[in-house]
């Protein structure tokens, strides 16, 4: 987490315990992860001396938390990621269920979505990918752009009545041609269009789609950031030559 720039770190103990309790109000998925796993959670309570966190949903994962070290939580909301770690975690009875508790962390990274860099897809080659959508039918776009915080997607076809901005969508894959194949847990942002004046003077309208990733895991997360710098790097290349 050191690798954000210092402007995003939050401080401040009434600071950082708003930031904690707009999560805990929002209910905002919260992803603890450590060496190779992580899990799901959610902020039950939050104050400035102690932070409750519910268990996950395999006992398995619980137990390997509770002897874990450095755990790092990552939540995102529809303005920001939030980040911050704790030594390790502890259990205790929460409202009768058990809960894992620790400190209130001294710091918390508070990134603004407007801070995620984004870069737009090149136009050859070009990125394809798909998703089952929950009516089981297939939705298929082109990559239009691309950051840590999420993707533009635009169609061929006009979008499907049953897409609606707010849904979630599991396993969506995304095809980068020589970096591989990703899937990624994504909630559909908004249904727009991109309109662009050809040679004739005439204007084409092709339907464009806003995503958000949700639960990104830290490796798929360095995976892209390489991605996006080396996009960045030939686009900076071909203005070069053009020039």
């Amino acid at each position: 987490m050191s690798e954000h720039n210092t402007q995003f770190l939050k401080q401040n103990p009434l600071a950082v315990l708003n930031v904690l309790r707009d999560l805990q109000q929002a209910n905002a998925a919260l992803r603890v992860s450590w060496s190779s796993r992580q899990f799901i959670s959610r902020i039950l309570d939050v104050s400035q001396q102690q932070l409750i966190i519910d268990f996950g949903s395999r006992e398995e994962d619980n137990n390997a938390a509770l002897l874990a070290k450095n755990l790092s939580m990552v939540a995102e909301t529809n303005g920001a990621k939030i980040e911050f770690s704790v030594p390790q975690m502890q259990v205790e009875n929460y409202q009768g269920l058990p809960a894992f508790v620790m400190p209130t962390p001294p710091a918390v990274w508070f990134i603004q979505r407007r801070e995620y860099f984004r870069i737009p897809a090149p136009l050859y080659p070009p990125y394809y990918g798909c998703a089952t959508l929950p009516d089981k039918k297939t939705l298929r776009f082109r990559l239009f752009d691309l950051s840590l915080g999420g993707m533009g997607a635009l169609l061929d076809a006009p979008p499907p009545e049953t897409l609606l901005p707010g849904m979630e969508i599991k396993e969506l894959e995304l095809d980068m041609g020589q970096w591989g194949r990703f899937r990624f847990d994504v909630q559909l942002l908004a249904i727009s269009e991109r309109k662009v004046v050809d040679s004739k003077n005439e204007t084409i309208v092709t339907p464009r789609l806003s995503f958000r990733f949700l639960y990104m895991n830290p490796v798929l997360e360095r995976s892209l950031q390489r991605i996006i710098f080396s996009l960045e790097r030939e686009a900076r290349e071909r203005a070069n030559n053009v020039r």
